[in-house]
């Protein structure tokens, strides 16, 4: 094969990455009666984790890194680290209770995590919604949900974001696109876990 070729096959390959899924519809009654038990299956599993990858970017700024998820029922531990600078952040968070570790200043505390997130980093991460996205769940409250043609979960409308599953490895999602506004959310996930 050509160098040309190779480069070309890449470049295909890094493009479809970023297609999203084909969409639907609403979906009948056998695919909302699918989701509603595998939503019911995620409630019955409150401590979970994965590790992957992780893109964030808000009002023009942005940033990536590893990110290492670790739930048991309603506390978290979030590890995220930037392979090029070498900075690490830790955020540990339970019902009306968070802190960020791993800052320059020193630990943030707060109630609410995806304002914390936003106050040190300027980013908007909707940490407790996300919880159930990056699942393949709807968080609690109003939400519309979209299938694609394989009848899996393809998009999500809920409270102002839009999610996009563009990627699913068995019946967990591998690839899930948050965006609102300038605010985006890209996570891949490479390996699901049970703490």
């Amino acid at each position: 094969m050509t160098r040309r070729t190779c480069l070309l096959s890449v470049l295909v390959l890094l493009l479809a990455a970023c297609v999203p899924a084909p969409v639907r519809g609403p979906g009948d009654a056998t695919q909302l009666a699918a989701q509603a038990a595998h939503e019911a299956v995620l409630r019955a599993e409150p401590d979970w984790g994965f590790e992957g990858r992780l893109a964030v970017r808000a009002g023009g700024e942005g940033g990536s890194g590893r990110l290492e998820w670790r739930q048991r029922g309603e506390r978290y531990e979030i590890r995220l680290s930037a392979p090029v600078t070498g900075k690490g952040w830790q955020l540990l968070g339970e019902p009306g209770q968070a802190r960020l570790e791993g800052l320059d200043e020193g630990s943030l505390v707060g109630g609410d995590a995806r304002l914390l997130l936003a106050q040190a980093t300027g980013w908007d991460i909707p940490v407790a919604d996300l919880a159930w996205w990056v699942r393949g769940g709807r968080a609690p409250g109003p939400a519309e949900l979209e299938f694609g043609p394989d009848g899996r979960p393809a998009r999500l409308l809920q409270q102002g974001w839009t999610v996009e599953y563009r990627e699913w490895a068995g019946d967990r999602p591998r690839r899930v696109f948050a965006s609102r506004g300038d605010a985006s959310v890209r996570l891949v996930v490479d390996a699901w876990s049970q703490p």
